[in-house]
C-alpha cells in the first residue's frame, strides 16, 4: 500500500514566489502580534546555512522568514495532517515534502543540493509542533550540516503558544524572535555505532542552543543542561534574565 500523500507533490516555490512571500510573512508578523526581532547580526551574510528553530505553533514559518528575511527551503514532514485553513501557506510558499513513513531518497538529495547550492534550509528539528516545551531533535538538521559543511542557525520563538486563543479575544501577544550565532559544522565518525551516538549527542547541542534562546520553562528535553548558560553569554542575551 502506497504511503504516499498530498503534500508529498509539493515543492519550494521558485525563489521569486518567496522572495515576495516574504512581504506576507512581514504582514502576518505585524497583525498577529507585537513581534520583536532579536539578533539578526548573527545571520550569515550568505548561504550555505540551516536555519533551525523550535516548533510550538504552525504560525512558526512565516515568523522565521520574517526573521531571516531571505528565501528559505523548508524541510516539512508530508506525512502530517495540516487543517485546510492553514493549508495556503505551504502551497503559496512550498516545502521539500518529508514522508516520515517513507523517506524518499530525493529528499535527502535535494536538500543537500539546496546547501551546496550556497542557499537557506529551513529545519524544525522536533519534527510537527505538538507541544510547548521542547523536544528531542531528529538526526536531519545534524547530519544534513555535516555532509555539507554547513553551519546551523538557532533560533528560538516565544509568545505563539497560546496566539489563536489571544487573537480571538482581541489581545495581540506579545512574540520575540531571537536569532543565536552560528555554530558548526561537526565531523561525524566513520563507524557506524559511534556515527549514531555523535548524532544524538550532536542533537543534544543542537536544542540547547535553541533552549539559551527561550525561557527556561519552555526547555523541556534539555532542562537543566549547564551549557544553555554558555550559549546565552555566547549570543550576549543578558535581558531579562535570559
Amino acid at each position: 500500500m502506497s504511503t504516499r500523500t498530498r503534500l508529498d507533490r509539493f515543492s519550494p516555490r521558485p525563489k521569486w514566489v518567496r522572495y515576495i512571500a516574504g512581504y506576507l510573512a512581514m504582514f502576518i508578523g505585524s497583525v498577529i502580534g507585537k513581534t520583536t526581532i532579536i539578533g539578526r547580526r548573527h545571520l550569515p551574510y550568505k548561504g550555505p546555512f540551516i536555519v533551525a528553530s523550535n516548533h510550538f505553533s504552525y504560525i512558526d514559518p512565516p515568523l522565521v522568514i520574517n526573521a531571516v528575511k531571505r528565501p528559505i527551503n523548508f524541510l516539512a514532514a508530508s506525512d502530517q495532517k495540516i487543517d485546510w485553513y492553514f493549508m495556503w501557506a505551504p502551497w503559496l510558499y512550498g516545502f521539500i515534502p518529508t514522508n516520515r513513513l517513507n523517506i524518499a531518497p530525493s529528499t535527502i538529495k535535494m536538500a543537500i543540493n539546496i546547501l551546496k547550492s550556497r542557499k537557506i534550509l529551513g529545519i524544525f528539528p522536533e519534527g510537527t509542533s505538538t507541544d510547548t516545551m521542547l523536544r528531542p531533535a531528529k538526526n536531519g538538521v545534524v547530519y544534513l550540516s555535516t555532509v555539507t559543511n554547513s553551519p546551523i542557525v538557532p533560533i528560538g520563538i516565544t509568545g505563539l503558544e497560546n496566539a489563536w486563543h489571544d487573537i480571538f479575544r482581541g489581545i495581540r501577544p506579545k512574540v520575540t524572535i531571537e536569532i543565536g550565532k552560528p555554530f558548526g559544522p561537526f565531523t561525524l565518525p566513520k563507524d557506524r555505532d559511534k556515527k549514531g551516538e555523535a548524532l544524538t549527542e550532536i542533537g543534544i547541542d543542537v536544542m540547547c542552543r535553541i533552549a539559551a534562546l527561550l525561557p527556561d520553562e519552555r526547555h523541556g528535553v534539555v532542562s537543566g543542561e549547564r551549557r544553555i548558560k554558555d550559549y546565552r553569554v555566547e549570543n550576549d542575551l543578558r535581558k531579562n534574565g535570559r
